[in-house]
């Protein structure tokens, strides 16, 4: 144990962000740089050690949470790089990304704020960057087989390197002109700087990962031909059909999926653009959906100079404490300031789009909505709520249904979905095509970030006993398992 007094004696203290004013102007990550290691040791102290660490059942990498935290109490970063890295490939990323699940499910936390284990992740994996512990783990044989994994999010890269480790030949392929998947262009810079990304893909390709942008199976190269070519294959190409809104109204200009709008900004840090063909600038901008990717149609906004900006949510404003009906150690739906809430904007909750006014050259300029209260689990119009919005720019960030099915890659593999339109596997990963596997938001549904590394980890593990007979990687979830809930 740290400290045994630890969490008796500090209180939580979590990453300083850079004042508002300073970084709507950038689009540098918002945490002040280098603030986290003058108190990170007290806060890693507050760890109980617990008999039982729920924060085991919280995360489902099964990050190994007290020992990394006392390898940083002590200031041994080296052990605790090693440590963190025993279960999660990418810890810069669940670091900055990450909502916490386990964090819900620290024992601290039961009467007390929990420990800050996201603000200790993240200086582990930056404390190890810098001290040069972060070096290629090439395969010391190779095993004759081939791989080819699509999609380059976190459950495919996460399944690349874990299959790349054990010997086999592995290309990933990506639709896009990065590697990164929604990483890459989901993720606003402010909240997760892009060179994390690229010294992680240097690291792979230093293993033997091979990379392939611009291609996408389905339309540039035939599914079923590039089963032919492989000994296996690994879908991990993400739940990316955005959920519509089909209200009178939608087809006018202006209205755009979140991730229409989020992958332009990143393409102007990127430097492929000067300015982003779809902007907020003067405009009053309305974020319809609640969520993590409407918050980033917020702080995206707000960067690109907005008039005005409000986020509207159909469900009520959570508490700020947990219900009764969400106890420890459950992840609970709590009212959420994130830093881009901090830097301003309006926040609507319990109300629904009616629909979308234009003008005469057919651009948005109103969002009409109403207000709702909630009858056997469906929303109902509240009378005499009625009233209007400024909008000439709507983002739709509502979710995701499923995985694309407009590139033929599910039709040419003859993939099976389950119920929810995702692809349907077994307990090892696999689809119903012998040699095809699945992780990730293909075959969850939209998910986190934790789940999709331990998606790919696990179907790895499938892929490589396929291939060999025997695996030795580890599986740290299984297809069906869900999130700690009541």
């Amino acid at each position: 144990m740290a400290d045994p007094k630890g969490f008796l004696t500090h209180e939580r203290e979590i990453a300083k962000t850079r004042p508002v004013e300073e970084r709507v102007k950038d689009w540098n990550e918002v945490y002040q740089p280098g603030s986290l290691l003058p108190i990170i040791s007290k806060q890693a102290s507050r760890c109980m050690d617990c008999g039982i660490p729920f924060c085991h059942n919280g995360c489902p990498l099964g990050n190994l949470i007290p020992e990394w935290n006392d390898y940083a109490y002590r200031e041994d970063w080296t052990e605790a790089s090693e440590r963190l890295h025993a279960t999660n490939n990418f810890p810069e990323f669940t670091g900055r990304l990450c909502p916490a699940p386990c964090e819900a499910a620290c024992v601290l936390g039961i009467n007390q704020p929990p420990v800050t284990i996201k603000n200790v992740e993240v200086s582990i994996i930056d404390k190890a960057w810098d001290n040069g512990d972060v070096t290629p783990q090439p395969p010391e044989r190779l095993s004759g087989k081939t791989v080819a994994v699509i999609g380059s999010g976190p459950a495919g890269l996460a399944a690349a390197q874990q299959l790349t480790r054990a010997g086999h030949t592995v290309a990933v392929y990506e639709r896009a002109d990065r590697i990164g998947g929604l990483l890459r262009y989901g993720i606003p810079e402010f909240k997760m700087e892009k060179r994390h990304i690229n010294r992680r893909i240097e690291q792979m390709r230093a293993e033997g990962t091979k990379f392939r942008t611009e291609v996408e199976i389905g339309r540039d190269i035939d599914a079923k031909k590039l089963r032919k070519r492989y000994d296996a294959v690994v879908i991990a190409a993400g739940a990316t059909t955005s959920r519509d809104l089909p209200v009178p109204g939608r087809e006018l200009n202006g209205i755009h999926f979140a991730m229409e709008y989020l992958p332009l900004a990143n393409k102007v840090q990127e430097g492929d653009l000067t300015v982003a063909p779809i902007t907020a600038e003067g405009k009053h901008v309305v974020v319809i959906g609640g969520g993590d990717t409407g918050a980033d149609c917020v702080g995206t906004a707000h960067r690109q100079g907005a008039a005005s900006v409000t986020q509207l949510e159909i469900m009520g404003k959570p508490g700020d404490e947990r219900n009764l009906n969400q106890p420890w150690p459950t992840f609970p739906m709590l009212y959420k300031v994130t830093s881009a809430h901090e830097e301003g904007g309006e926040r609507l909750y319990s109300v629904s789009t009616t629909h979308f006014e234009g003008d005469e050259d057919g651009n948005v300029q109103w969002l009409h909505l109403t207000e709702v209260e909630f009858k056997d689990g469906k929303p109902e119009p509240k009378p005499g709520t009625e009233r209007k919005l400024p909008a000439q720019l709507v983002t739709l960030a509502m979710g995701f249904t499923g995985t694309d099915q407009q590139n033929g890659l599910v039709e040419q593999f003859g993939l099976e979905l389950d119920a929810r339109g995702n692809v349907a596997r077994d307990s090892d990963f696999a689809t119903n095509v012998p040699g095809v596997y699945v992780a990730g938001d293909a075959g969850r549904g939209q998910s986190l970030i934790v789940w999709a590394i331990a998606e790919g980890r696990s179907a790895a593990r499938g892929v490589d006993r396929f291939l060999t007979g025997v695996s030795a990687l580890p599986a740290p979830i299984k297809p069906t398992d869900r999130a700690l809930t009541v």
